[in-house]
């Protein structure tokens, strides 16, 4: 009977594409400042943009739906597993960006990156390295 109480739980709190796009783009924006603002940004854009990281955290939302837009979920019921590709010129044109591959969990509520590639690292990366 517990079982059963909390895989019932379990897919009620199993979280949507909303949620996703919310903790995505979240994620996305702290990444992004450390990619733009602190490693690619050319040196005359640093000095035309005073403060970058907060110009790119305000852009939360957008980078929420990018996220969602390249993103394919497996839901489970209990739990939902997103398989995000993003990032590469498609994103920014006159940026050179890696491209990004995350694989991120959803139960109870909750997101949790599993795993994270990029083209700039031959191996993947375990959630305590995850770029987002």
């Amino acid at each position: 009977m517990g079982g059963g109480v909390t895989g019932v739980a379990l897919a009620f709190t199993n979280p949507g594409l909303e949620e996703f796009e919310s903790f995505a783009g979240d994620h996305l924006a702290e990444l992004a400042v450390e990619e733009v603002c602190v490693n690619r940004l050319p040196m005359p854009l640093k000095l035309a943009i005073q403060n970058c990281p907060d110009l790119i955290r305000s852009q939360n939302r957008v980078l929420g739906e990018l996220a969602r837009r390249n993103t394919r979920r497996q839901n489970f019921g209990l739990f939902s597993l997103y398989r995000t590709q993003i990032g590469g010129p498609s994103v920014l044109p006159f940026l050179e960006l890696p491209l990004y591959r995350v694989l991120t969990v959803a139960v109870a509520g909750h997101f949790r990156i599993l795993k994270t590639s990029s083209d700039n690292d031959s191996d993947s990366a375990s959630a305590d390295r995850a770029p987002w």
